[in-house]
Parts: structure tokens; C-alpha cells; sequence
């Protein structure tokens, strides 16, 4: 029964996010929604189990807020037609925040087609291999940005759009390597908020971009180590994607050893990122809490820290005995409530790290509370402080 039931939901979710044919007056194009229905709710079916690192939502309009994105019609994949060609058109609302103070277009753009367009692409391409149609993949995401007006933070909509011929988009999946997959990308066009833009605008390897939550701006004058801290003499620069190729054996290794107990989020690799000058390894990873955990944002927080990331940082360092050529480590963590629906109950946390702080901590000269002190605390991408102590026993934002 339970099984039957899973299947009628899955069944529901597909039907939910395919146009019907009956909406489409084009009679050739309402022809072929209809004689390929199978084939597009089989990419629905097989997107229903991927987890985007944030959340995604098809649609038929772009640039809602995501309150009204969850009360409005999710029915956007579809044929269309577009410069004379038959299209599959998919349209979502991708609830990321990019700052643009730290990334460029390209990056944004970078980011949003290797989190949400990549894995859309790996349904929607096999389902329709054999098929008469498309000629061409349209894909229009909407994403956001953080930039300052007037001193202030502000949060807008920015869309972007990739167009890619069938032939293109095959190449692209049946691609071996990076550069077969940025070779297929370079067939199609992209654009952002309708300007011609590339995806990738040069020959190299897929570069890490910064997390898409925002981050806190870099400060104009260095800032003084707590005392119990010995301060770290400044680290050489290093590219991210130099980095990448430094340390892949490494991090294929610590993802092996180390999976059952740091809990790796297996579609997000760990990468580099900048952050105040500096070049730091993010680890994305996901904190499972009992259902009686239940609590403010800064509860989670904690309890996230003390058991789980705390226990991580002895092994994970031990990885990195000698490295001096990035300044620390970023925790990226989804922090959920068992029992708790997909997006539901959850709390995105980032515990960031200098070098000299976590040996420290590693070396027993500072408690968890110092460590937290003398790094960066984000809760779903705005700062905090994090009272380890108020945050457990009296489940209180902290002072």
C-alpha cells in the first residue's frame, strides 16, 4: 500500500509540472505535447528524487517570490516554438541568492546552469533521444542576486536562458570529461537578463564559485585575532581550480573514509571558495537531528555544531597536515528534523573556520565556544553569534 501510494504521488508530481495539451493552439506543437506525454513526464519522474542544493520550483512565470511560487501553476515543460525551431521549453524559479559584489555574470550564470540546468538536461536528454522532436532544449531559469542600493542590501530577480541544439545537449551527456561537457555547452546559446552571455567564456575547467548565500562584506582593515589565538602568517595565492587539481586525490580519499560519519552531500563536491581575500574549502554536508530536536534556528545551530561538525574537524585535518596554500575551512551544512518533508524543517548553516582556529581547536587549546567566537557563523546566509549554551538550554536567539 505504501509503495502504491508513493507511485500515485510521483505520478501526480509529473502530471503537475507537464503542460496540458489541450492549453497549447498551436496545432502541430499540441500534436506533439500530446503524442510524447509519456516521455515528458518520465523527466519529471526522474527529477522527482533529485535534491537541488536550494529550492527549485517549476513554473509558468519567472521572477515570483517564493511565497507565491508555492500557490501558483508549476506546469512549465512543454514544446514551443522559438527562431523558427521546435523547442522543449522548461521554465523554474531557482530560490538562490547570489551576491554580486563576489561573483561575476558569468559565475552566476556558471552556477545556476551547473546546480539546476545540468541535472534537468540529464533527465530531459534520454527521455527523448528516439524522438521526432525537439531540435532544441530552452531553458529559462530565474534566479536571485544580492547587491547594495543606497547602502542597503537588496534582493532582485535575474533570468537566465540556455539554448541547445539536440545534437549538442547528447554530446553533452554521453561527455566523458569537463571538456567534452564545456565543448556540447558551446554549441548553444545562453543569455542573461536577455543579453548574450557565455557560459563558460573561455577554455579552462569548471571553476568553484563562492555558496550562493550572501556573505558578509569583506572588511576594509584586517581584524585582530582573539587573544588566545596565535595569528597565521598570510597564505600565497592559489587559483580555486589550481587548487581543485592539488587536492582531487586527496578529497576523493576523505570522501571514501569519511562518508558514513560526516555525511557528504553527494551532488556537491567540495570546492573553493573566496572569502575576505582568502581562498577556503567549503564541504558540503547534511546534519540529520531527531524530530524531538525541534527548535529556533539557532537551536539547530548548535546542536548541529556538537554533534556533527565538531566531531569532524580532528579527521578532516588530518587530511590536510601540510597545507598552507588556503586559508581555512567552510562546513556547509543542511541541518533537517527526521521525519520532516523535503524543504521542510530545515535549516541551511555554514560554519567557516580560519586555519589557525581549527588547529587550535584540534589541538585542544580552544573550547568550541572560542572556535565559533573566532570564525563566521551563517544561518541561511545572514550572520550570527552563536551562544552554544543559551542556544541549547533555553532555545533563545543568543545575545
Amino acid at each position: 500500500m505504501r509503495i502504491r501510494s508513493l507511485l500515485a504521488i510521483l505520478a501526480w508530481q509529473a502530471t503537475g509540472q507537464v503542460l496540458s495539451p489541450a492549453e497549447i493552439t498551436d496545432p502541430a506543437i499540441r500534436g506533439l505535447q500530446q503524442s510524447h506525454l509519456e516521455e515528458l513526464h518520465a523527466i519529471t519522474a526522474a527529477l522527482a528524487g533529485h535534491r537541488f542544493p536550494y529550492h527549485f520550483y517549476f513554473s509558468r512565470k519567472l521572477d515570483l517570490s517564493e511565497r507565491e511560487q508555492e500557490r501558483s501553476d508549476q506546469r512549465s515543460i512543454q514544446f514551443d516554438k522559438f527562431q523558427g525551431q521546435t523547442v522543449l521549453k522548461i521554465t523554474g524559479n531557482y530560490f538562490a541568492a547570489y551576491s554580486v559584489e563576489r561573483m561575476t555574470n558569468e559565475e552566476r550564470i556558471r552556477r545556476t546552469y551547473s546546480d539546476v540546468m545540468l541535472p534537468i538536461l540529464q533527465a530531459a536528454v534520454p527521455a527523448l533521444s528516439r524522438a521526432d522532436g525537439p531540435d532544441a532544449f530552452a531553458l529559462e531559469i530565474s534566479h536571485h542576486v544580492i547587491r547594495k542600493v543606497m547602502g542597503l542590501d537588496t534582493e532582485t530577480a535575474e533570468n537566465v536562458v540556455l539554448i541547445l541544439p539536440k545534437a549538442a545537449a547528447q554530446k553533452l551527456i554521453e561527455a566523458g570529461d569537463e571538456a567534452g561537457r564545456i565543448a556540447a555547452i558551446q554549441d548553444g546559446a545562453a543569455y542573461l537578463n536577455s543579453n548574450p552571455i557565455s557560459i563558460y567564456p573561455y577554455e579552462h575547467r569548471d571553476t568553484p564559485v563562492i555558496k550562493v548565500a550572501a556573505l558578509p562584506p569583506a572588511s576594509s582593515a584586517p581584524v585582530a585575532p582573539p587573544a588566545h589565538i596565535v595569528a597565521a602568517p598570510p597564505r600565497p595565492s592559489s587559483s580555486r581550480a589550481g587548487l581543485e587539481d592539488v587536492y582531487r586525490d586527496t578529497f576523493t580519499r576523505m570522501l571514501k573514509d569519511l562518508e558514513s560519519q560526516a555525511h557528504f552531500v553527494p551532488y556537491a563536491p567540495p570546492s573553493f571558495i573566496a572569502f575576505r581575500e582568502g581562498q577556503y574549502l567549503e564541504l558540503p554536508i547534511a546534519t540529520p537531528l531527531a524530530a524531538s530536536d525541534s527548535g529556533s534556528q539557532y537551536k539547530l545551530a548548535a546542536l548541529a555544531f556538537d554533534r556533527h561538525v565538531a566531531h569532524l574537524i580532528r579527521p578532516i585535518l588530518a587530511y590536510f597536515k601540510d597545507s598552507a596554500d588556503f586559508n581555512g575551512i567552510d562546513f556547509s551544512t543542511t541541518v533537517r528534523l527526521a521525519g520532516s518533508a523535503e524543504g521542510q524543517a530545515s535549516e541551511s548553516v555554514e560554519f567557516i573556520f580560519p586555519w589557525n582556529a581549527l588547529h587550535s581547536y584540534a589541538q585542544y587549546n580552544l573550547t568550541g565556544q572560542q572556535l565559533l567566537d573566532a570564525g563566521v557563523v551563517l544561518i541561511n546566509g545572514e550572520r550570527v553569534g552563536l551562544n552554544l549554551q543559551n542556544a541549547e538550554a533555553q532555545d533563545l536567539p543568543p545575545k
